[in-house]
């Protein structure tokens, strides 16, 4: 994560070699419509912040932007 200071909060998606796939603005939404956006990328929550990430989520978590 990167914070640039007076830049709008954008969603980054880069792929393996990270080269950028799309930018999704924030600005306009609360924290439980960022949740369900990476919930509907594909991103991975974990249940307990000690908890392992899968292996099929660790590299290539994205799907196509909705």
């Amino acid at each position: 994560m990167k914070h640039i200071p007076g830049a709008d909060p954008e969603l980054v998606l880069l792929n393996h070699y990270f080269e950028e796939l799309d930018r999704i603005a924030l600005s306009d939404m609360t924290r439980s419509e960022i949740n369900e956006l990476l919930e509907k990328l594909g991103f991975y929550k974990k249940a307990q912040p000690e908890d392992e990430v899968p292996e099929e989520f660790r590299f290539s978590p994205a799907k196509d932007s909705p």
